[in-house]
This record gives structure tokens, sequence and C-alpha cells, in this order.
């Protein structure tokens, strides 16, 4: 009888029908492919039946989460290879039921159920979230879903993101420090929104407090700062009074949609808009232009992804919206710019900045990899490895262009027209 990494093997290549590109490694000590690929390792066989009781995308991430998947080698390598298998085929839970119509398909499944033991599905890992998607997006669901990504601890936040803690792509103008690119980052948004001193901005979704710090010290304005975060209120309020800075910087745990203290001269929302919600965005996006000036500047900073053909196929990614982002979406840049546009806004510039994600990311993780074994401690290993793996194939989607991140700047026009942007365009880049 062939040993469990070959009969592996062959049964996936046989379902898949096409070779695997990573060498596998089983629990039985045994190996099978390309001696110089990273290494796909089943730890047991309760990943199998991860795998094979939820296809698709979910059963690998349960399996990465409770420990019973791991990967030998350099990771960014081992997944964009089975990314792009993945990506080839439109890989999804819909298109392996498809593929089971196939005879050899259904016979390879019966046997890899054989190979998985006992056929009982395992428990879900602790750290998914398991809730219908139904009444998303009101008041209560949000807070829920914004606690349950953000309060994973300040301290474990620090490992991940550093001294500037600034949870959003960074600006590499060189090859500079991920501080530095940070602070490059947020000062670019100042200049988008061109603040003077004596201004009101307001900055929604405003973290753990450094756009709301950086645009008060360096430009001078008064700054509300709101986030749906106890833990992140609590810590950005202690850097306000550490700075001090309290009489110009108030942070508020409160939903956008509360605030009714405008008009401010300017707005910063920077990635906080993926988790507004397709249904909910035009509603976002007319609050926000009410909460301006006539003449006021919103700077949204958003994740977005490609179009699709048939736009009401579009479904969430399983592994993000079970562990990472709960009831996040994800729309198309046009789409974007065509809501903030029906709200009233008029959209003045739309600046890429996909590639420097990449790179935020990628040192996002080599931080996480650095600190190991205090960010375990921290959260829970489990906890550790969702975002190990949702920030290293997030890095490998934003260099393949598979999802982007947009800064969109917008205005509210007098009625007179004058936008009060200057003639040449850019000018914020020196």
């Amino acid at each position: 009888m062939a040993d469990a990494a070959s009969r592996l093997r062959s049964l996936a290549e046989q379902m898949l029908g096409a070779p695997l590109p990573v060498r596998l490694k089983a629990w039985d000590g045994s190996q099978a492919g390309p001696p110089d690929a990273p290494a796909l390792v089943v730890r047991n066989r309760r990943a199998l039946r991860r795998m094979m009781f939820k296809p698709g995308e979910l059963g690998l991430a349960r399996a990465w989460v409770a420990g019973d998947l791991e990967i030998e080698g350099d990771l960014y390598t081992a997944l964009d290879a089975m990314a792009g298998l993945v990506w080839e085929r439109g890989e999804d839970a819909r298109s392996l039921v498809q593929a089971l119509r196939d005879p050899d398909v259904r016979a390879a499944a019966r046997e890899l159920l054989k190979l998985a033991g006992p056929p009982i599905p395992p428990a879900p890992p602790r750290e998914e979230v398991r809730r219908p998607r139904r009444n998303l997006h009101t008041r209560r669901t949000d807070k829920r879903a914004i606690s349950h990504h953000y309060d994973v601890g300040n301290d474990f936040y620090e490992i991940v993101l550093g001294p500037s803690m600034v949870y959003s792509c960074a600006y590499w103008e060189d090859a500079g420090t991920l501080e530095s690119a940070q602070r490059d980052k947020l000062e670019l948004v100042c200049a988008k929104l061109g603040l003077k001193e004596g201004q009101r901005l307001l900055d929604v979704g405003c973290g753990w407090g450094s756009m709301a710090i950086h645009a008060a010290r360096e430009h001078g304005v008064s700054v509300v700062g709101v986030t749906l975060s106890q833990e992140q209120a609590a810590y950005a309020r202690k850097r306000v009074a550490d700075e001090g800075l309290t009489d110009r910087v108030e942070i508020r745990v409160q939903d956008y949609r509360d605030v009714v203290d405008g008009p401010f001269d300017a707005i910063s929302s920077i990635g906080m808009a993926e988790h507004v919600g397709a249904e909910k965005y035009l509603e976002y996006a007319r609050q926000l232009h009410a909460l301006l000036k006539p003449g006021g500047r919103l700077l949204n900073h958003q994740i977005a992804r490609r179009p699709q053909r048939d736009e009401s196929a579009y479904e969430v990614d399983e592994f993000i919206d079970a562990y990472v982002f709960p009831d996040g979406e994800l729309a198309p840049v046009g789409t974007t710019v065509t809501q903030l546009e029906r709200a009233g806004f008029e959209v003045r510039d739309v600046e890429s900045i996909r590639e420097h994600y990449a790179r935020t990311l990628r040192r996002w993780v080599a931080n996480l990899e650095a600190d190991w074994d205090r960010a375990v401690g921290l959260t829970s290993p489990g906890r550790a490895r969702v975002w190990r793996l949702y920030m290293a194939a997030s890095a490998l989607a934003f260099e393949r262009n598979r999802i982007g991140v947009n800064q969109v700047l917008a205005i509210r026009t007098p009625e007179s027209g004058a936008s009060g942007l200057p003639l040449r365009a850019r000018t914020w880049h020196g």
C-alpha cells in the first residue's frame, strides 16, 4: 500500500485535475512531490475531515487555524502557488460540487473520505465567528463585528503594526521604515484634505488615534475621532493625553451614523468603509456629505475588489468573513465613486496605491513572525495563525492585482461651483 503522502497527492490531483504545486508531508512522516518546493504538512487525519466536510476555502482555513495544516518553507511561495491554482480554475464550493459529477472525481473523494478516518465533522476552531449573514450592518451588529476584529488586544497590535499604530496601507516614497512610510501616508491624507490651522476634522474609524494626533499636532486642526472599539478608544485617549493634545482631539466610542455635531471642514475615512456594506454604502456617503461644510473635502481610503461580469454573483470571502472581518464587503472602485457622487459629492481624484499595501503587509507579517511567541501568548495560537495567513495572503492578492486600494478625494462642492482645489492636479505630492 502506498504511503499516506503519495495517496493524498494522487487523490488530490485526481480531484483537481491538475498537479499540486507544493510538496505534501503526511502524518506518518511520508513525503511526496517536488523536493525543492515548499511543503504542505497534513499533521493528522482531522485536517482531511475538515477539508472534506467543508470543501473549499473555509475547510482549508479551519485546518490551518486549528494547527492541523502547516507550511514548511517560504509561506509566500506556497500560498502563491496554491492561490494560482485556485484562481485559474475559479475553484469554490459550487465548482467543487459541479466537479463531483465526474465519476473519477467522486471516486477520489470517496477514497479521501476513507483516508480521513471517522466520518464525524470536527467542530470549527473557537476563533471562528458563527452567525447567519442576515440583519447586517445595524448599529449592534457593526459594533459586534468591529469588536471581533479590533478588540484582540492593543499589545498584540503593537507587535504587528509597530510604533506607528496605523492599521492601513502605508505610503512608500523611498526605502524607509514602516514608521516613516505610515507618517508619509498620514501627511499625504492631510495634504489632500488641505488641512489648515483652526479647521475641524472628523476622522471616521479613528483606530488608535494616529491620524487624529498627526493632524492636530502637525496642522493645528481640531479633531473628532470615532471608533466602535472600546480598546482602541482607551489606547487613543492615552496617546492624545501623552501628546498634550486633549484640547484639540476628542476620541469617541460612537457610530458614524450618530455624529450630529457637524459641520466639519474635512473628513478622513481610512480603512473603515470596507465595514459599511453594499446596502448601507449610500447611507454612509450621504451622512458624511451632510457633515461637511460646503467646500469641505472627504478622503476615502478603501480596499477594492475586481469587478465581476455578474455583480449579483459576488460572495464575500469565507475565510475573511469567518475569521477576520465579519460582515465586511468589498466593492469595485467604480462602484464606490458612483455611490459617493450619488450622495452629492464631486469626486476629484482617485489614486491607486495597491503595491504600497503589499509592501506594508509584508512588513506586518515580518513583525508578527519576529515576535511570534509573545503574540501567541497575548491572544491564542489560532488567532495568531489567522493573522499570519490573512496578511500574507492579502499581500499576494495586492501584488497580483486581485484586490486593490484607492484614495478617493471628493468635495461637497458649494452652489457657486468653486471647488477651492488648486488647478494643478495633485499638488499634494510636491
